[in-house]
């Protein structure tokens, strides 16, 4: 199929501008019903049952729109050749309507920019911009060639809620992780505070087009976690300013979990207000600056929880982090350890206690030497305690190191694997306890209900794109846990178990 294409785009070439759309469209159009008629039965089998594969038709658009974009000669040759079309009908001539009809649907079927920045992995880092630049060109054609009229902009709506939804889940993650994260975190320079609403804006736009709106929501209130409880947060009045513009788009409940972490930080702060101010009337204050978060278990996302063992106390004029404090604190009871030594004795996960000894042996302030020498730590280094060590500070603070997903500069950030996977997880888990309380529901009220009347209440319910495969699983268990039945004359005909 791929060669058949690339030699209707080479024998045509020569060709004038018209009779090379008229030839081009004809040709292609020809090649792809001979191939999808010699390969109907496997087209209309094998690849409609599985979602994941493409139909030989769109395999052959596939291909015409590789083609049509990295061939500069043929790209320039379609445009031209449209455009004076358009222009010999406006200076009076008579054109063929219907091959310039057929060329714009072949372009518009073809979605050769709109997909292209959202299919291409390689370019995921940008896609959020790009899909934004594309939208700000689009709606200055439509406001000066168009005059914004009302067909145009309904159409175009309709396309970018087309093909940004062709690559379910990562746009929303990329703009709730990413873009978004990176626009509201501190240390963000680019943009005043007028600027950065408009910024907003935009986003809310394009966040309009995404189905998956609950992907967006599990990964966005993640790295909301992360800049409330770190205090990177680049404005509380942006980060409200973004909760007002999600609440009025999806509704309070959406927004619920994520207006209730701002009451926990605003109520925390209070708390340590006050635990301050009884310290300080206290006739042993302490010299020690505590700072405690209590937060509501439902609102924040969860976390692995660590066991660790905590040593006898001791006195360090050094500003750490607790597991930096468990590993100092050993050396009060020896001068070297090993990793697992150290692993064994305060019981920290293994990446945490690296990334530990790391910022404690490997950065500015080497509290702790690290014997053989290197940035990496190994499982067969020694640690013991630098006695040599000199600062000009009194109070000194250790930067812990931070996982590749919080580093500094958020937009080129990779997320690990592991936490993208299991965010996803979490949210198709949710989606399936969605479905049960929907397909319970509408059962409770109707009683008796056909397979089909059931899978299109389903649809019309249920705020996430779901297969109905996904349907038919989520209706055979709850038929096994004794919620609903099958008529034992008509297997598609349910019935709801009081």
């Amino acid at each position: 199929m791929e060669t058949q294409t690339k030699q209707t785009f080479s024998e045509l070439l020569g060709e004038d501008s018209y009779s090379y759309l008229a030839l081009l469209n004809s040709r292609n159009a020809e090649n792809a019903i001979m191939i999808r008629s010699i390969f109907l039965f496997l087209d209309r089998t094998y690849v409609l049952q599985n979602s994941m594969l493409p139909s030989i038709w769109d395999t052959g658009l596939e291909l015409f729109r590789i083609h049509i974009i990295s061939d500069k000669m043929v790209q320039s040759k379609t445009v031209d050749g449209i455009l004076h079309l358009i222009e010999r009908e406006r200076i009076g001539e008579t054109v063929d309507r219907s091959l310039l009809r057929s060329l714009l649907s072949m372009l518009s079927d073809l979605q050769a920019f709109g997909t292209t920045i959202v299919m291409t992995p390689e370019k995921d880092k940008d896609m959020v911009q790009d899909l934004l630049d594309f939208k700000d060109k689009m709606d200055i054609i439509a406001e000066v060639c168009f005059q914004k009229n009302e067909k145009f902009i309904n159409s175009m709506k309709e396309s970018f809620e087309t093909f940004i939804n062709r690559r379910p889940n990562k746009p929303a993650e990329l703009i709730g992780t990413k873009y978004v994260d990176s626009k509201l975190r501190a240390g963000n320079k680019e943009a005043t505070d007028e600027e950065l609403e408009r910024i907003l804006d935009k986003i809310m736009i394009i966040f309009r087009f995404i189905h998956g709106k609950d992907v967006f929501e599990a990964f966005y209130k993640k790295d909301l976690a992360k800049r409330l409880l770190v205090g990177k947060s680049a404005s509380v009045d942006a980060e409200k300013s973004m909760l007002s513009k999600l609440k009025h788009e999806c509704g309070a409940a959406f927004t619920s979990k994520l207006e209730g972490m701002f009451k926990d930080m605003e109520l925390s702060k209070d708390i340590m207000i006050q635990f301050k101010q009884y310290m300080q009337n206290q006739s042993e204050p302490g010299n020690i600056e505590l700072t405690v978060n209590i937060l509501t278990m439902g609102y924040w996302p969860t976390y692995t929880p660590m066991e660790v063992h905590l040593p006898a106390e001791g006195k360090k004029e050094l500003q750490v982090s607790l597991f930096q404090t468990l590993v100092l604190l050993m050396f009060n009871e020896g001068e070297e350890f090993s990793v697992e030594e150290i692993k064994t004795a305060t019981g920290i996960e293994d990446s945490e206690l690296r990334r530990t000894l790391q910022s404690l042996a490997c950065g500015k302030a080497r509290v702790l030497i690290k014997n053989p020498k290197g940035k990496d730590v190994e499982d067969e280094d020694k640690f013991l305690f630098n006695s040599d060590f000199k600062h000009k500070l009194f109070r000194i603070k250790i930067n812990q190191i931070q996982m590749k997903e919080t580093v500094r500069n958020i937009y080129f950030e990779v997320h690990s694997i592991e936490e993208q996977v299991s965010t996803t997880e979490r949210v198709f888990q949710d989606r399936q306890y969605q479905i049960d309380a929907a397909i319970v529901r509408i059962m409770k009220m109707r009683k008796t209900l056909s397979h089909n009347l059931l899978v299109s209440e389903l649809y019309n319910q249920l705020k996430f794109p779901v297969k109905p495969g996904d349907l038919k699983k989520r209706i055979e268990s709850l038929i096994d846990r004794d919620y609903m039945e099958r008529d034992k004359d008509s297997p598609n005909q349910y019935h709801y178990v009081a």
